[in-house]
């Protein structure tokens, strides 16, 4: 009986997506992902190409899986906010893949700018139904969550060693969380802005002339 080609191909992601998430793109060896998945080098380039292309899937792999745990909610953005801090809190090494990415793997592919698009088209939705601030447009308001999300993971070691407690202490971590949906609360339920109450100042001058 012939050896089971999809078993294989599992075992070579698992193994591919571990040395990726710890070396990255530069660092990682071929021969180390063979020998943790127990297969033939030759089965990589077979399956996936060369380096950078198994590089690639991997990444957009551990994406899709994000996005199939934690679901976009464009109408629950604070909500959202807390779901996914708890699943990179639980998965860690999506941060490290996405990390890499974005220092060896600079220029976005269609299929990266495809993921994003839905999530940018479903924030416009929400401000059309005033569910979201318009002061922001939505690619600022989907990188500002982001960035509010991950802050703390992406904090250098250094300001995380001042913490007043264990930096992955169960209970500051949850202090933090509420802290950060706080702020994404206020960010996607900014005032209008300066400018537009100046016009509805103007406008009502206007009317009492």
């Amino acid at each position: 009986m012939p050896p089971d080609a999809t078993a294989t191909k599992k075992r070579l992601l698992k193994a591919a997506h571990n040395e990726f998430a710890q070396f990255g793109l530069a660092g990682a060896r071929v021969d180390r992902i063979a020998e943790a998945a127990q297969a033939n080098k030759r089965l990589i380039y077979v399956h996936f190409g060369n380096k950078n292309d198994l590089f690639d899937l991997v990444v957009a792999n551990s994406l899709a899986d994000l996005a199939k745990a934690v679901p976009f909610t464009a109408e629950d953005l604070p909500g959202y906010a807390g779901n996914l801090f708890d699943y990179l809190l639980d998965h860690p090494q999506v941060l490290r893949l996405t990390g890499w990415a974005q220092l060896e793997r600079p220029d976005a592919s269609p299929a990266q700018v495809d993921a994003y698009r839905p999530k940018i088209e479903a924030i416009s939705s929400a401000q059309q139904q005033d569910i979201v601030t318009r002061t922001v447009t939505p690619a600022d308001v989907l990188a500002l969550l982001l960035g509010l999300t991950t802050a703390w993971a992406c904090a250098s070691p250094a300001l995380r060693s001042l913490a007043d407690q264990p930096p992955w202490d169960p209970e500051r971590l949850q202090i933090h969380r509420a802290a950060m949906i706080a702020a994404v609360q206020a960010l996607t339920t900014l005032p209008p802005s300066t400018s537009q109450n100046k016009n509805t100042v103007k406008a009502g001058h206007a009317a009492h002339r």
